[in-house]
């Protein structure tokens, strides 16, 4: 069982159960109401226009916004150049019903997940690890900032003795 749906411009094949990702759509109590129906398929093979009133519905799942895409406009040779990003708003829709012709198809029950407790923080170390472990880093600190000390040694002596040297005479153009 499955039904073609129009939504935001787009086409989407659906059956009770699945979740699709449409273009941003105002839901009404966590339901959203999709009547724009192209197509209906009651059994395997069967595919036929809905007669009348036909309906698919969804429950809201999430809302957010997709990946973000970049968009670049680029001139040859006029040095221009505009880099944008955008990303698109979506709405998470669960299918729960299909309804045309007085049939009505339903997704199955999804089971409840359990929600999950925070988890409490664990009570604070005995005041010596705590001290101990500060005394740890203050020693490693220490010892950084003696590596870290610059080393005052005197320049090399042959390196200071050096100087230009002067043109040798003689060694201009000869006439």
């Amino acid at each position: 069982m499955y039904a073609v749906i129009r939504s935001g411009g787009k086409q989407y094949r659906v059956a009770p159960g699945d979740v699709i990702r449409v273009e941003r759509t105002p839901a009404d109590g966590g339901q959203v109401v999709f009547s724009d129906i192209l197509a209906v398929s009651a059994s395997e093979g069967q595919v036929s226009r809905p007669q009348g009133d036909a309906q698919v519905v969804g429950r809201v799942v999430e809302e957010g916004r997709g990946d973000k895409v970049l968009v670049f406009h680029y001139k040859r040779k006029k040095q221009y150049k505009k880099l944008q990003g955008h990303r698109q708003p979506f709405t998470a829709v669960r299918i729960t019903e299909i309804a045309f012709d007085g049939q009505k198809f339903t997704a199955p029950q999804e089971p409840e997940k359990p929600k999950k407790e925070k988890k409490a923080k664990p009570a604070p170390e005995e005041p010596r690890e705590v001290e101990a472990a500060l005394e740890h880093h203050e020693k490693k600190a220490v010892h950084k900032k003696k590596a870290a000390a610059p080393k005052h040694a005197a320049p090399h002596k042959a390196a200071a003795l050096k100087k230009p040297l002067a043109k040798k005479p003689g060694k201009g153009k000869k006439k």
